[in-house]
Formats: C-alpha cells, structure tokens, sequence
C-alpha cells in the first residue's frame, strides 16, 4: 500500500521508498527511512498527504505520497 492510500489515524511503517533518488535521499536526510514509523495524520486524495515522523509534521504532495510504500498498520498516537 502507499501512502496516499493510508487512513488517518493510523500508524504504519515505512517498507521502501520508490522515487527519484534525489527526492528519496532528502526524504532518508529528514527521517522517513525504511522500518521508520509513521502516523497518517490527514490524507486527501486529490490534494497533500499529512503525517507525522519522530514527532514532526510533514506534508506532501500526492505524486510523492504514491512513491512512499508502508505497512503493519496500527492504531495511532503510538508516535
């Protein structure tokens, strides 16, 4: 699944992240590196995907969001 197509307020962890290697290396540089967890905090498919990585907010676009695949979803709040 990627993560365009979480639920929000759900937790996962990320599997792999297949895109550009520049955008990937600067994803890995902010902390969304594979087995990071993450919490879905607001998805919109036509628009920005929100969530939370070791206790900060990112937002990104849906083309990115495509590209970031996780799994072994959880509740939330476990961030």
């Amino acid at each position: 699944m990627t993560l365009l197509e979480g639920v929000r307020g759900k937790c996962y962890s990320v599997q792999d992240i297949e895109l550009e290697e520049q955008l990937k290396r600067r994803l890995q540089m902010l902390g969304l590196t594979q087995g990071t967890q993450i919490e879905v905090l607001n998805c919109k498919k036509g628009g920005s995907v929100i969530f939370k990585v070791r206790g900060t907010r990112f937002a990104i676009g849906k083309t990115t969001a495509k590209g970031i695949l996780i799994g072994g979803e959880k509740d939330g709040k476990d961030n």
